[in-house]
């Protein structure tokens, strides 16, 4: 049998278990403090999460990487890394970030969030409050592609509409971070969907258009869902909410344009552009605080950039030493068909998230390995990013520890497990996409198996 069949990309490598272990002491290090940090313990005011940075837990990897396979000069394997960091979709991605946190910045001191979520509470009527919240997170996160950001500014909403109408607190705060995770999944400018695409080397619009057909029904039942319990609840009347339409038109601009499949380039741009404008015209922006509000939020976005470029070097170093080889082996040895190889996928993302509480870096870790594995078992590209990106977000909605649901219990003076039963869309979401798995039309058995169907 050829190198080939073994390994679609024909390197020929041998699987080598030992070269996982940057991996696995990066998930000691920055599972273990975390958990230690989180509920053995805890430190006061700091989610135990992020005692430890990320970046810091990388880069010792990075250096464990550095120390296997001594045959491999110093040099020869910073040329590794130089090649794995200077692959077009890693540069692309950095590019994205950079423009994608400076549209963020701006927006924010705009205040075209608070405008748009205001502008929509006054428009739904008091007793389809929680519902609307739904939609309301949905299209704010899809318009700002952070679930973190549209968390941080609804669920101080949710509370107040919980308070004044007397529903269900969890439930309120569970619904925003719903409609938030949707949206990360789904917005153009998301990191998690930037990460997920520019590794698989698929257009933004191919991979919505895969991950559409599985987050809408979803969302659809949820918001039935939610609909039969304020249709079941008492009337609510809700307070005026202030707002400002020109500061909502930049993200509607933005949402309709990213829908139209336009480039994320030029989607960034046009919003930036549009929020100097209207900020400068209703008098929320001045020439100062825009161009500091956009270096803010490229600033910060530098964590998740050099997490990036580490885990480039790492990802890099691993398939060289055999590594990801060693991953194939195991799901070659229990995933015989393409059903199989992407439930490999989708397990491989979710227990890097599970590892990591950072969905964009649970992505980062897992693409390179999905990327093979989608080649063998012939499992189109952007199917590929849909299951990393769909995956990472589901359980980066629903963990306990994640950042998504520590500040929203944060906001709300709730804990964060007692939120986990009213999470309706992320765990309809999981099953949807094990059902899109399991009746996926075309089986196709791996080369290494024993031939193709197609």
């Amino acid at each position: 049998m050829s190198n080939l069949a073994e390994n679609p990309q024909g390197s020929g490598k041998k699987p080598n278990p030992k070269a996982l272990t940057p991996i696995l002491v990066f998930l000691i290090l920055y599972l273990g403090t975390g958990i230690y940090f989180e509920y053995i313990h805890p430190q006061d005011g700091q989610m135990g999460f992020y005692v430890m940075s990320v970046v810091v837990a990388f880069g010792l990897a990075l250096i464990v990487a550095f120390l296997q396979n001594p045959s491999l000069s110093f040099d020869e394997k910073i040329h590794i890394c130089a090649k794995g960091i200077g692959d077009d979709n890693i540069t692309i991605m950095l590019f994205i970030f950079l423009m994608a946190g400076a549209f963020s910045g701006i927006a924010q001191e705009a205040g075209g969030v608070e405008s748009t979520a205001n502008m929509l509470l006054n428009i739904i009527p008091g007793r389809f409050a929680i519902p609307g919240l739904f939609v309301i997170s949905c299209l704010i996160s899809m318009a700002m592609g952070t679930s973190v950001g549209t968390i941080t500014v609804l669920v101080p909403i949710a509370a107040s509409v919980a308070q004044t109408a007397g529903f269900n607190l969890p439930l309120c705060v569970g619904t925003v971070v719903g409609g938030a995770m949707f949206g990360d999944n789904l917005s153009f400018i998301s990191d998690t969907t930037i990460a997920a695409t520019k590794t698989q080397g698929v257009a933004m619009k191919d991979k919505f258009r895969t991950n559409i057909k599985i987050a809408l029904p979803a969302a659809l039942i949820t918001l039935g869902i939610l609909l039969g319990i304020a249709l079941s609840g008492g009337p609510a009347r809700l307070g005026d909410y202030p707002f400002n339409i020109g500061l909502a038109i930049p993200y509607f601009a933005v949402l309709i344009m990213a829908l139209l499949g336009t480039n994320v380039f030029v989607v960034l741009g046009v919003g930036i552009i549009l929020f100097l404008i209207m900020g400068g015209l209703c008098g929320s922006l001045t020439f100062a605080s825009a161009f500091s509000s956009m270096g803010s939020g490229t600033t910060g976005m530098f964590e998740t950039m050099i997490v990036t470029i580490l885990v480039a070097s790492i990802s890099a170093l691993m398939e060289e030493y055999g590594g990801f080889e060693a991953i194939l082996a195991f799901i070659r040895k229990f995933s015989h068909s393409r059903r199989g190889g992407m439930m490999g996928i989708a397990f491989l993302t979710a227990l890097m998230d599970i590892a990591t509480a950072n969905n964009t870096v649970a992505i980062v870790v897992a693409a390179p390995i999905a990327r093979t594995v989608s080649a063998e078992y012939r499992i189109p590209p952007q199917k590929t990013a849909s299951l990393l990106d769909t995956c990472s977000c589901i359980f980066q909605g629903i963990i306990p520890y994640g950042a998504q649901l520590l500040i929203a219990a944060k906001l709300s003076n709730l804990s964060s497990v007692s939120i986990i039963p009213w999470l309706f869309y992320p765990f309809l979401l999981l099953i949807f996409v094990l059902l899109s798995i399991l009746f996926d039309g075309r089986k196709v058995i791996s080369e290494n198996k024993g031939g193709s169907k197609d």
